[in-house]
């Protein structure tokens, strides 16, 4: 929620232009001139009489004029009144009360004339009247007895002041008496009971009375009031009455209205013109009537109506003849209504439609004073010249009276004079002095010379010529040192010499000149404009929703003219902003810090420059979770239902969407709240359900989308009867602990669900399948019994049954349960096994019969072990592992497997009470597969043309090894790998020399064992035989010329001016290019550091093509290939070691990662060795 707004310099330059025309009229004071009154004392004046009276009157003239007063329609000789004096050069008149006078002796009507060669002036009629603050008369009041529901008025009757006093009702401990729509005071100051009800007894209705000018409080004496309640009535009518009298007063009966103020059907009101008008209507009535107001053949005046005094009282401000009709007041209650209609009429005192303003003429010149008003009745017009009579002022030869005008011609100078138009009728008057001031004067420019004006891009501008000259001069205006004259519609001339340019562009700065010319010469003055540009708001504040006690901005960012100094205040709600160390005003923000509800509110932006002002809103609504709800009632109680209403809490700004009722049990578990129901939010009552022998109190908490409020109040509290119970204990179940019991457990039922004292429960079982008798035992309300002497893992029924004082719960329904488990009797029989390959066998058995698993068939576990490795013929420690199948099934998979092996299994049968015998021990022998990688290669005693090879023997060989193989290749000077060569060797072999080979070449190495199954993962090395020594000496040769030395301390020396470029831009900002590219795309394959060694991992491209500078080992291939089982994975059991699923489905992985082959022909290489670099670089 945004608004903008701004204060267009147009509004500024209209107020200025008003006071430009004002200012043109004005005779400028060197020059001859009649009085003008420039101020003086209201008409009606009423004076404190403790303090001097100061009667105002002050004029201006030239030659400057003298005063005198007159009092009541005489002159009042002031020299002869030692109390009363005038100011210096003033008519002010000072009477001195404070030594002795008394303001009493000087009321009167009093008027001032300021006389001068050229006229004079007279003041209005002043009525000067000391302000009155009489006492109360002294009364005795008696007290006011009324019966309950009667109206009832008491009078305050202050006495009369001047000017009257304000009247308020209070007690004796001086705080106001309450009002509403039963007790108002109305006009005249009474108070007004519409219908009187027992709190209105009482002892102090004091009527104060409040006089303004004389700041004092008068009060009435205190009125009693006592209220007779209608069992008061009957208590005293008893007392005072046999026992045989027929007695009793009447119940408070409800009455229709009637009008206690104002009186009768119809009444007449009359207000003057611009008054506000108060109309007032009271009635009497029980229920308190309503008041209802209607112009007859109209509507009432839209903004400029108001209801006061809980709309007793019809204010319309700013009256006028249209006002006039009839009002009518309808008071109204449940038993019918009564009317008063009120005939308003508006009468006027005069008021000016034309009044007579200075009139300034040159010798033989003419022209016309105007006086004209109006008022109801029409008032008349009298004309008086220097304060006398127009028909016995000395007569002119150039004027001319006619009506409301008086015509000039051919003025001389005598024809100055000061004239007074008298416009009244009776109810007031009208007085104005106009001069007629006949001059012979040249042009002059009263605007100061080379004034600067700054006006606002695209606004008006107003350049002021001030002017005064006789006969009126002709103003021009021009732009430039030798512009031309001004004309066309871009422009607009005023009378009083104003230049205006409606909308002001940058063009239109610079220097504009004004020329004023009449037939007794010229002058000109020249001004300068400046165009600003305009402030904006260009980031405005925007509506903020906060939670309580958070912090919140509004942004305010400004653009403005660059010359011009802006000022920027925060408003909240159009006022300051609160005097709180939590707001923060920054350059271009507020900040709120720990927002508060007070904080809610619209908040403005200001940015004041000289020239203009913009603004801008925005609304912050803080939100909060809502008060919790208040006022809980219970009503229409019923044994199983209760109705419960409650009234919301304030939102805070969240709308409530919903309610949570919740309910205490004081019965059986006080001080603990549980869940009841929840309605919407737009619903404030809930039927809520029973249940018996419950002690309720309920609460309600408020949710809207901040949280819940905190809980309400508890309800009072509601005691439900007591009846046999409505349900049965749940989840009845029936399980043995032993083999020769059943225990029968069930959920007891909750305090509430009793439904009355004594609950127990009836718990019955029988043989399921057997024609036997139920068996019951009551309990008491306990949760579990035991069945003892029952046979092994049988089924029974079972039902539990509630039961209280009052009686049993409905018929329960029944369960099926077992008496206790024991071990199984038979093992699994008929075990095969059926081997899939090296790691994977199948084992089959006969399922053991359900009489002989004597409890809930679980599964089937198989344990298995190995016994020794065929290839070693070591026996090592047995572990056996264990693999569970869920259910009944005959048969399971063995995954994981080692390799030509020998294994013994059994299998067992399990219930819930353990695992049965197990089946005699089979054993399997597994099939060879293909071997791990050697356990290493080394490569050592490096020649001219040959390297000796060492290796050891695969880890787990899986079988009997048949040979190795041995692949190598040479890696030239650009990295890239030549022709590949293949050697077998025999398997009894753990070393090779190779000869023949390259000097000074690199060589990579691929070795693997194999199997009669196939070939095993290899593993990888790298060597290099030594250099020719011939090509060595050279090498040295080549080292230790000049030439070269040079070359390469150039290079380090480059290379030493490079790095310190790079470290001087690397702390100055921050990462090179290269190095940011490098952190963002980290290559994936470089390897962290190894935990265990503390070295570096390998590197090696996507391809595995270049070679490794360390020989690689991976495991040995274990995979389970497709084409080797068709069974499905289900029927893998469950290992201890977590590597299946309770199904007994196989998740593990039992496959090693192969590195890949030696890749045939040229491709890329790692990096040379230094000796290979050095080879190159030669």
């Amino acid at each position: 929620m945004m608004k903008k707004m701004s204060i267009p310099t147009s509004k500024i330059s209209l107020v200025l232009f008003l006071c430009q025309i004002i200012s043109a009229l004005d005779v400028p004071l060197d020059l001859s001139q009649p009085p003008t009154i420039t101020q003086q004392s209201p008409k009606d004046y009423i004076v404190d009489p403790r303090e001097n009276i100061v009667i105002q009157c002050e004029a201006k003239g030239k030659p400057p004029p003298s005063f005198s007063w007159t009092r009541n329609g005489t002159h009042f000789d002031i020299d002869k009144d030692a109390q009363v004096t005038m100011k210096p050069n003033s008519g002010t008149l000072v009477i001195n009360i404070m030594n002795g006078g008394k303001a009493e002796a000087y009321e009167g009507v009093y008027q001032c004339t300021a006389r001068n060669e050229r006229g004079a002036a007279i003041s209005n009629n002043i009525i000067i009247r000391p302000s009155r603050s009489p006492l109360w008369t002294k009364e005795k009041l008696e007290p006011n007895h009324v019966r309950e529901g009667d109206s009832l008025v008491l009078h305050c009757r202050p006495p009369v002041g001047l000017p009257p006093p304000i009247i308020f009702w209070m007690d004796n401990a001086f705080q106001r008496l309450p009002q509403s729509e039963r007790v108002s005071q109305g006009l005249n100051g009474d108070l007004y009971f519409s219908n009187v009800q027992p709190e209105d007894t009482r002892e102090d209705y004091i009527c104060y009375a409040r006089f303004n000018h004389t700041q004092t409080i008068q009060q009435k004496q205190p009125i009693s009031v006592k209220v007779l309640s209608m069992d008061s009535l009957n208590d005293t009518i008893a007392a005072n009455l046999s026992d045989t009298d027929i007695y009793g007063a009447k119940p408070v009966t409800e009455r229709q209205p009637v009008l206690l103020t104002p009186t009768g059907s119809t009444s007449t009101k009359v207000e003057l013109r611009g008054n506000v008008l108060l109309l007032e209507c009271i009635a009497a009535g029980l229920p308190t009537p309503v008041i209802r107001w209607i112009k007859e053949g109209g509507e009432l005046p839209a903004n400029r109506t108001f209801f006061e005094n809980f709309k007793k009282t019809l204010k319309i401000i700013d009256v006028s003849e249209a006002d006039s009709g009839n009002y009518k007041c309808i008071a109204r209650n449940t038993l019918g209504s009564v009317h008063h209609v009120i005939s308003v009429t508006v009468k006027a005192a005069p008021y000016w439609i034309t009044a007579p303003r200075n009139l300034v003429l040159s010798p033989g010149e003419d022209g016309t004073l105007i006086c004209r008003a109006n008022g109801n009745p029409k008032p008349s017009i009298s004309w008086l010249a220097n304060g006398v009579p127009i028909a016995i002022a000395p007569e002119d030869p150039s004027r001319k009276v006619d009506g409301d005008t008086i015509i000039f011609s051919h003025v001389q100078e005598r024809s100055s004079a000061v004239y007074q138009c008298n416009a009244s009728n009776e109810y007031g008057y009208l007085l104005a002095n106009a001069f007629v001031n006949v001059l012979a004067e040249p042009p002059r420019i009263l605007t100061p010379a080379n004034k600067l004006y700054q006006v606002i891009a695209d606004s008006p501008a107003l350049l002021d010529c001030a002017y005064f000259g006789s006969p009126k001069p002709e103003i021009e205006w021009f732009k430039g040192v030798k512009g031309s004259i001004l004309r066309g519609n871009e422009y607009v001339f005023h009378d009083n010499g104003t230049l205006e340019i409606p909308v002001a562009q940058k063009n239109s700065a610079g220097t504009y000149t004004c020329v004023a010319r009449n037939e007794l010469g010229k002058i000109q003055n020249e001004v300068q404009l400046e165009i600003k540009d305009p402030t904006m708001i260009i980031k405005q504040p925007e509506y903020k929703v906060i939670q309580r006690y958070g912090q919140v901005s509004f942004e305010c960012i400004i653009k403005h003219d660059s010359t011009l100094l802006p000022t920027v205040t925060w408003l909240k709600d159009n006022d300051e902003l609160p005097d709180d160390e939590r707001f923060l005003v920054g350059k271009d923000n507020l900040t709120i810090m720990n927002v508060t509800d007070k904080d809610d509110g619209t908040y403005t932006c200001i940015v004041n420059t000289t020239l203009d002002s913009v603004s801008a809103s925005a609304v912050l609504t803080v939100v909060a979770r809502p008060n919790p709800p208040f006022d809980l009632e219970l009503t229409g109680q019923l044994e199983r239902s209760i109705d419960l209403s409650w009234i919301p809490g304030d939102e805070n700004n969240s709308p409530i969407t919903s309610f949570v009722i919740e309910y205490e049990d004081a019965l059986h578990e006080p001080g603990v709240w549980h869940y009841q129901t929840e309605v919407p939010g737009t619903q404030t009552t809930v039927q809520l359900k029973l249940s018996p022998y419950v002690n309720y109190s309920f609460r309600v908490i408020a949710v809207n989308k901040i949280g819940r409020s905190q809980p309400s109040e508890p309800s009072e509290q509601y005691l439900t009867k007591s009846a046999s119970p409505d349900e049965n204990p749940a989840n009845v179940q029936g399980i043995g602990s032993e083999p020769d019991n059943l225990v029968i457990t069930w959920e007891p039922l909750k305090g509430f669900q009793s439904n009355g004292p004594g609950l127990q429960y009836k718990v019955s079982w029988r043989q399921k399948d057997v024609d036997d008798e139920w068996t019951s035992v009551i309990v008491a309300n306990v949760s579990k019994y035991i069945v003892s002497g029952t046979p092994t893992f049988v089924p029974y029924e079972v039902k539990v049954q509630a039961l209280n004082d009052l009686g049993y719960a409905p018929e329960p329904s029944e369960v099926i349960g077992h008496s206790g488990e024991d071990l199984p009797m038979v093992a699994p029989g008929n075990v095969q096994v059926h081997v899939i390959n090296s790691t994977l066998a199948k084992v089959h058995w006969d399922p053991v019969p359900l009489k002989s698993v004597r409890g809930h068939l679980q599964g089937y576990k198989i344990y298995y072990w190995k016994v020794q490795s065929l290839s070693r013929r070591s026996r090592r420690h047995v572990e056996k592992k264990i693999l569970t199948f869920r259910g009944n099934k005959t048969f399971g998979m063995l995954p994981g497997l080692e390799p030509y092996s020998s294994y013994k299994l059994n299998v067992r049968v399990v219930n819930g009470k353990g695992e049965g015998p197990a089946s005699p021990d089979k054993a399997f022998k597994t099939p060879e597969g293909v071997p791990s990688s050697p356990s290493f290669l080394k490569i050592t005693n490096p020649t001219l043309d040959s390297l000796t090879l060492e290796w050891g023997s695969p880890t787990h060989p899986n079988g009997v090894l048949t040979s190795y193989t041995l692949k190598f290749q040479p890696i030239n000077n650009t990295h890239e790998l030549g022709p590949l060569i293949e050697i077998r060797i025999p398997a009894n072999e753990s070393s090779l020399i190779l000869k023949n080979l390259n000097y000074s070449t690199r060589y990579k190495f691929y070795f693997n064992a194999q199997t009669s199954v196939g070939s095993g993962s290899q593993i990888t090395e790298e060597a290099v035989t030594i250099m020719d020594e011939a090509m060595a000496s050279r090498q040295v040769d080549i080292a230790t010329q000049g030439w070269f030395i040079g070359l390469m301390c150039a290079v380090a020396l480059l290379i030493l001016i490079l790095l310190i470029v790079c470290f001087i831009r690397r702390n100055k900002g921050g990462k090179y290019p290269v190095k940011e590219k490098e952190d963002a795309h980290a290559d994936p394959e470089i390897q962290p550091m190894k935990e265990d060694d503390g070295t570096f991992g390998e590197y090696s491209d996507a391809e595995d093509h270049k070679p490794l500078k360390k020989g690689s080992r991976t495991p040995s291939d274990r995979t389970v290939k497709k084409e080797d089982s068709d069974d499905s994975l289900v029927d893998y059991g469950e290992g201890v070691n977590g590597q299946f699923n309770e199904d007994g489905s196989f998740i593990g992985q039992y496959s090693g990662k192969k590195e890949k082959e030696p890749a045939e022909g040229n491709e890329s290489s790692e990096a040379p060795s230094p000796v290979n670099a050095m080879n190159s670089f030669v």
